[in-house]
């Protein structure tokens, strides 16, 4: 592995936490994407004991808000000192992930302090978006563009054809794989798994304080016809569906970490970001993955902790094949098929899972690895070794 940094400049998160995730124009639809982010803030800040005016910036990604830097009006919402600054990212999917790439790069760089980075996607409150017609009036339209037209630009139930063909990927095996999503994340709820991380937040019927996607599925999966092509194997079932929610941690240097007294942390050991065919976007997970995992001299089979972001099942099962790690070894209480996918914060979802899943055998050291695959033709990795302080 690559030498590691001095203590005042290695990168460590050291508590990641997330609201429910919920269905999109659901029961947080009303939580504007501020005000799902605050409450996350508030929390990591009163569980590590660091100082609001420690902060040195707050990293937030967000994909289809309205733009006004999020992380700065999260960050005053929050209650946090004026003096703090707030950066707002846009790398689509991956942005979540992303921020906390950007904040661990920035301690790298010998930024000092203590950063908040995540991200945050309220999809039920996003604004309408258009472009301006020849004569001024506004012609709405339902997604970005990601690609030129000419490399292609698919919309994301279609890319996940395309990589379900591509790389051979059956119906029975993505129908397979998100059922078992579904039943990891019901078990894991059962057993209060995720009650740890999740941060209640208000709405207009109570508390809401659960995950609202995870569901057994037992007998209906294969009954979805296919949503994107007349022929395909891609599905309603084997999708993710749209979700609202927020995910932060805070990281910090190793040296302020053991200053604050904190039991553990997830060293960040090393982060990639690659560019594939924009039709074939979905792939772009493993191609960050393969190589940050060259460049630390780590086997893929040599990571205890694997969490993925399933937008779709295809792609999902595509990336793990070309990485060579077995399904089964990857999102132990089930991923974004069961959970949902609010867009800007699923990647900060994933660091979030895989510190959960590290302490839950608190006296090992394990490695663990967070991937998203992003519009466009991108993908992001972050590798971790969790260890104890």
């Amino acid at each position: 592995m690559p030498a590691a940094l001095p203590p005042e400049r290695q990168p460590v998160i050291i508590a990641a936490l997330r609201t429910p995730i919920c269905r999109a124009n659901g029961q947080l639809k009303r939580l504007r994407a501020h005000e799902l982010l605050a409450p996350v803030i508030n929390a990591l800040l009163a569980q590590t004991g660091a100082a609001p005016s420690e902060v040195t910036d707050v990293v937030i990604g967000n994909a289809v808000g309205g733009g006004g830097n999020v992380a700065r009006l999260a960050a005053l919402e929050a209650g946090l000192p004026v003096a703090v600054p707030g950066l707002t990212v846009d790398r689509q999917c991956g942005s979540g992930l992303d921020a906390i790439v950007l904040a661990s790069r920035l301690v790298a760089a010998g930024g000092g302090g203590v950063y908040l980075a995540g991200g945050v996607e309220s999809i039920s409150t996003a604004p309408l978006r258009a472009h301006r017609n020849d004569d001024g009036d506004p012609a709405f339209f339902s997604r970005a563009q990601f690609a030129p037209h000419g490399l292609g630009d698919p919309d994301m139930g279609v890319a996940a054809e395309n990589v379900a063909a591509e790389f051979g990927i059956s119906r029975s095996r993505q129908d397979e794989f998100a059922l078992r999503s579904h039943r990891r994340a019901v078990a894991a709820a059962a057993d209060g798994a995720f009650g740890r991380e999740i941060v209640p937040l208000p709405s207009e019927s109570g508390t809401v304080s659960a995950d609202d996607g995870p569901r057994p599925r037992l007998r209906v999966m294969g009954r979805f016809p296919p949503a994107f092509a007349e022929s395909g194997t891609v599905t309603a079932g084997n999708s993710c569906f749209d979700a609202d929610g927020a995910a932060a941690v805070v990281l910090t240097s190793l040296a302020r970490a053991r200053e604050l007294g904190v039991p553990d942390a997830l060293l960040v050991l090393g982060t990639d970001t690659a560019g594939v065919e924009p039709r074939l976007l979905g792939i772009g997970a493993a191609s960050a993955a393969e190589r940050l995992l060259a460049s630390q001299a780590v086997a893929a089979d040599a990571v205890e902790l694997v969490e993925f972001n399933e937008a779709f099942a295809s792609q999902t099962l595509a990336c793990l094949d070309r990485l060579g790690i077995e399904p089964e070894r990857a999102n132990a209480d089930g991923g974004a098929l069961a959970l949902g996918h609010a867009y800007g914060a699923s990647g900060a979802v994933l660091v979030t899972r895989l510190l959960a899943q590290a302490r839950q055998t608190p006296d090992r050291t394990k490695l663990a690895l967070a991937m998203i695959s992003i519009a466009g033709g991108m993908g992001t990795a972050a590798l971790f070794r969790y260890v104890r302080l």
